[in-house]
């Protein structure tokens, strides 16, 4: 399959793939390597279960994509955090001379806003509630979760400012630090290892540019096993909880 994305895109097409985590991003790394990044082809890799979504066969779930996918150069990494966020990504991708991987989930989610005035790109992040207390940037379904922290968050008297973190490559820099330079500290919540992915582009960023305190709410460095997704969101303490929690302990420290 990766090898007939080659070619067609070779001879001019601008083909997508579409699969399970494990299969391309896992087996058929070495093909997207060879094939893909290395000639910078524009095929799109779309992946259907990622993070938890395939937690009753563990074999099949893959923890570690969006740090492969990050880590290959001409690579682009997004993770859409509901449906339309999902099709204006996809039609931004059309535009883009390289390869993109797009991972998706397979828990239902409602639409985060009601316009569709909010423009997609690669590269780029929307600023889902303002705040100048604590930054939560986030990704796929852990924006809803970051969302409803945020609710409980300002209760406490913490204002937080939740950044829907959908590029992770490239990564959206300079809306992060404007953020950032306002609250003095950040929380990131992903649906994934803590290495690598958003956390990594997250800490990247910061310690290069502004080093704030910084707290993760994602899998620890570990395989997960098999239950329901939700069951085991709430086990890997991948919910609000967490992040309310990481969020009271970065605004005790924030930079002032």
């Amino acid at each position: 399959m990766i090898l007939n994305a080659a070619g067609l895109a070779l001879n001019g097409k601008k083909p997508w793939i579409a699969g399970n985590s494990s299969m391309i991003a896992g087996r058929s790394y070495t093909q997207i390597r060879e094939m893909l990044a290395i000639p910078s082809l524009p095929v799109k890799i779309a992946v259907a279960d990622g993070g938890l979504s395939r937690g009753q066969e563990p074999s099949g779930q893959f923890m570690e994509d969006l740090a492969l996918m990050r880590a290959l150069p001409n690579m682009n990494v997004a993770v859409p955090s509901d449906r339309m966020s999902l099709l204006k990504i996809a039609k931004a991708s059309e535009n883009v001379g390289a390869p993109v991987y797009l991972r998706l989930g397979q828990t239902e989610v409602h639409d985060l806003a009601a316009d569709s005035d909010d423009t997609f790109h690669l590269g780029g992040a929307r600023l889902l509630r303002e705040g100048n207390g604590v930054t939560i940037c986030s990704c796929g379904i852990m924006v809803h979760q970051a969302l409803h922290a945020a609710e409980i968050l300002e209760q406490q008297g913490i204002n937080a400012e939740v950044i829907d973190c959908y590029s992770l490559k490239p990564f959206p820099e300079q809306i992060l630090l404007s953020s950032v330079r306002r609250t003095g500290c950040c929380v990131v919540a992903e649906e994934h290892n803590n290495i690598g992915g958003l956390c990594g582009a997250t800490s990247e960023c910061l310690c290069r540019t502004y080093p704030v305190p910084v707290r993760f709410v994602a899998v620890d460095d570990q395989f997960v096993h098999s239950g329901m997704p939700e069951e085991l969101r709430e086990y890997f303490g991948l919910t609000w909880k967490e992040i309310v929690s990481a969020a009271a302990q970065v605004w005790a420290l924030r930079r002032r």
